[in-house]
Order: C-alpha cells, then sequence, then structure tokens
C-alpha cells in the first residue's frame, strides 16, 4: 500500500449516514424553524415591535418563560432526590413508583390537565384544603401553571439523573468514607461534581418541554389575560384569528429566549464537565 493511498474509516457506511442524518435534521427541524423565521418576515418591524411588545403578550411571555423555570429548577432538585431513592433504596412499591414517574409523559395532556384542575381547584381535594387552611387558591391562577408545569416536566429529571446515579461507583464513596468523610460530605464532594451535569441535562430538558406546554395547562390555567394567560394559548388565539405572522412572531420570541437559555445551560454544562477533576 502507497502513502498516497486514502486511511479508510473503521466506521462503515460513514458518509451515507451522515448524509441521511444532516437530511433528517434539516427536514425535521431547520425547514419548520426557516419558515417560522419567513412568516414573520412578512411583517413589517412596526408592525413587529407592536405585536411582540404589546403588554398582554409581554405578560404571557413573562409567565410562560418565568413558571418553565421555576418548575425546572424545581424538577432538577426533586428529581435528583427521588433518583437518589429509586436508585440507593430497596423497598415495598418501589417497582410501582418508578413506573409512575414516566406517567405524565405517557397521559394525554387533556387528561392530566383535567385531573389537575378537578385536585387543585376550590372544591378538589387538595384545593379545599389550601383555600381553606391558607386562603391560597391554586387552580386558575399562575400557581396552577407552576404545577402543571412541575408535573410534565419531572420524569425528564428523573430520567436523565437516574442512569447517572446508577453507574457511578460506589467505591469512590467508600474511599470517602475510609478518610474519614460524613454520609454529607461524601455526597457534597464525591457525588455531586459527578451528578451535577446529568442534573443540569435534566434541568433543561423540563424547561423546553414546559416553555411550549399547553393541553395540560389551559385548564388549570383559567387563561385571563394579563393574570394567567401563556404564550402558547396566546398564539392559538392568533391562529384562531388568522393573524398567522402574529402568531409566529410571538413563537419567534419563545423560540429566541429558549435558545439563549438553553445554551447558557449547555456552555455552564461544558464548563462543569471540563473543570471537573477525576477522582482517580
Amino acid at each position: 500500500m502507497t502513502t498516497a493511498a486514502k486511511t479508510r474509516s473503521i466506521v462503515p457506511g460513514f458518509r451515507i449516514t451522515l448524509g441521511i442524518t444532516l437530511f433528517y435534521l434539516v427536514l425535521m427541524v431547520v425547514i419548520p424553524l426557516v419558515g417560522l423565521v419567513f412568516k414573520t418576515s412578512t411583517l413589517s418591524w412596526d408592525q413587529l415591535w407592536r405585536t411582540i411588545s404589546s403588554p398582554r403578550v409581554l405578560a404571557a411571555v413573562r409567565l410562560s418563560i418565568g413558571a418553565a423555570f421555576a418548575a425546572a429548577m424545581v424538577n432538577a432538585f426533586f428529581g435528583t432526590l427521588l433518583a437518589w431513592v429509586l436508585i440507593r433504596y430497596k423497598f415495598p412499591g418501589c417497582a410501582l413508583i418508578d413506573a409512575l414517574v414516566d406517567l405524565p409523559v405517557a397521559l394525554p395532556t387533556a387528561v392530566a390537565g383535567l385531573a389537575l384542575t378537578a385536585i387543585y381547584s376550590d372544591n378538589g381535594i387538595i384545593g379545599r384544603f389550601t383555600q381553606d387552611a391558607f386562603g391560597w387558591s391554586i387552580a386558575f391562577t399562575p400557581n396552577g401553571i407552576f404545577i402543571a408545569l412541575i408535573f410534565v416536566g419531572i420524569p425528564f429529571a428523573v430520567r436523565t439523573v437516574q442512569p447517572v446515579l446508577q453507574d457511578l461507583e460506589k467505591a469512590h464513596e467508600e474511599a470517602g468514607a475510609t478518610l474519614g468523610a460524613s454520609s454529607w460530605q461524601n455526597f457534597r464532594y464525591v457525588l455531586l461534581p459527578q451528578l451535577m451535569p446529568a442534573i443540569i441535562t435534566g434541568g433543561a430538558l423540563a424547561f423546553g418541554r414546559a416553555v411550549g406546554e399547553y393541553g395540560s395547562v389551559i385548564f388549570i390555567a383559567g387563561n385571563v389575560p394579563m393574570v394567567s394567560e401563556i404564550a402558547p394559548l396566546l398564539i392559538v388565539s392568533k391562529l384562531e384569528q388568522y393573524d398567522y405572522a402574529g402568531a409566529t412572531a410571538i413563537a419567534l420570541v419563545l423560540l429566541s429566549i429558549s435558545i439563549v437559555m438553553l445554551t447558557a445551560i449547555h456552555h455552564l454544562q461544558a464548563r462543569l464537565q471540563r473543570y471537573r477533576q477525576p477522582l482517580v
């Protein structure tokens, strides 16, 4: 074999698989996003600014992004705790709880919304208690939106952390224990640095799901303009009025904010991966 001969890749079919992958990515992701931008470009700058800067749109976008981010933080924390319990402890009903984690994904969103509304309304089991004991109304308020987004996002946090936690070497914990580390110190300095990238990823996935959630939220939100109206509902309202350019303008705002936040999260995750010190 001459030195000019090409070095063949050890991966078979690289070119054709790369071509299929790029074609699928362009067809399913790039083209819809380009279409979104193209449709929005039919508006003049003044029309675009009036659409996205109206108080109703700003309130809806603020509520959707804020509730999604808060729900993602809660899911990242409690999802990690739930994954820890499912992996590290075996108890009666553990398999059932593990299966129930996936229920929000398998359940139709309309069914989830109706169930949450029935439970958290002022006549519901939990809603009646919070109303009588604390004077808190959950359904038909931003509080209900927050709870609904937690419900739909928790599987993403749990299922992202769970396999990482399952694959962790217990030898690292045992080494920390032999050096005199307490259980909290073992978790803080040994386990948490290894889990943090997965926790951030799970939170990002929960955030991405929550931003665009519609079916499970509209029932419990109440959809009061300037109070409990979410951006996806406002987009649907624009579509029902045949204002397609206005709907895509609001969608473009949501997309831009989501891209910025997810990029920042991924950057933070990359920094954690880069600066994490090996334990061996």
